[in-house]
């Protein structure tokens, strides 16, 4: 699924970022997996065995189904003795040698979808600062996934049900629009191509050499346009300023050969730049 493939990537991102903003010698993660109460560890940074690949950790069970069950940070000075956690993952956490180990839940929505772990090797308090970075981290995809969430909801959405031809077309267009706003947004690169050819899908079929007729940014102008935006709409969904979005459809409009927008988004239409 296309938002768990991203989920996975933006672990990955926050865990090097986790190991180089604090100094943390290891740093791993994963994503609950759908329909259990349980997140399985994928992503590993700084280890030295695989024993904790693909570990599979249940909610309540251990630091990281601590955090999941509590829906907070949680840490331990020394792994093995703790009294604060449960010790059903002792023996792969002894093979690493991890001693000081502190989890962080993802939460997307009150819901938790992940949890991203830091460790050092010795017993030694992980201070705030370390806490710190770590929420940092798991803040940077927290908001990757709601992004994700909503590509996956607007990709969704652009497969409307039967109805009315004209009310399916607005659907259509807005839906065209909604994704080509959100497609900056996205760092993982997979996803949004996956997102761009979701759009590409809505638009009439068209020789590759008019598709290139406009730039980016200045079809994502004329696709809010086109879904009934004023230029201040379009600047707050493509969160750029209002001056700027004039310039774009200025711009496309004159490659177009239009004066006015509406003959920019009818040029558009026909050369099958937009649905």
């Amino acid at each position: 699924m296309a938002v768990d493939t991203a989920g996975s990537v933006e672990i990955r991102r926050a865990l090097a970022r986790l190991r180089r903003t604090t100094g943390l010698p290891v740093a791993f993660g994963g994503l609950v997996e759908a329909g259990r109460p349980r997140i399985r560890i994928s992503e590993l940074d700084g280890t030295a065995t695989q024993s904790l690949r693909a570990l599979a950790v249940t909610s309540g069970n251990g630091l990281g189904g601590k955090a999941v069950a509590l829906g907070r940070p949680c840490a331990v000075t020394d792994y093995s003795v703790s009294r604060q956690i449960s010790h059903e993952y002792d023996a792969p956490v002894a093979v690493e040698g991890l001693r000081s180990v502190l989890a962080v839940p993802v939460v997307v929505r009150r819901r938790v979808r992940g949890v991203l772990y830091g460790a050092l090797r010795d017993v030694q308090p992980l201070g705030d600062r370390t806490l710190t970075a770590a929420v940092d981290a798991a803040r940077d995809v927290e908001q990757a996934l709601v992004v994700a969430d909503e590509a996956h909801d607007l990709m969704a959405a652009a497969r409307p049900e039967p109805r009315p031809e004209r009310q399916a077309w607005e659907q259509v267009r807005e839906v065209h629009a909604a994704l080509r706003a959100l497609a900056p947004r996205i760092a993982d690169p997979a996803l949004r191509t996956e997102l761009l050819e979701a759009c590409a899908l809505l638009t009439p079929e068209c020789p590759p050499r008019d598709r290139g007729a406009l730039a980016p940014r200045e079809l994502d102008v004329l696709a809010c346009v086109a879904a009934g935006a004023t230029n201040a709409a379009a600047a707050r969904r493509l969160g750029v300023g209002a001056e700027t979005v004039k310039g774009y459809l200025r711009s496309a409009m004159r490659k177009l050969g239009a004066r006015t927008r509406g003959e920019a988004v009818v040029a558009a239409r026909r050369a099958g730049l937009l649905p």
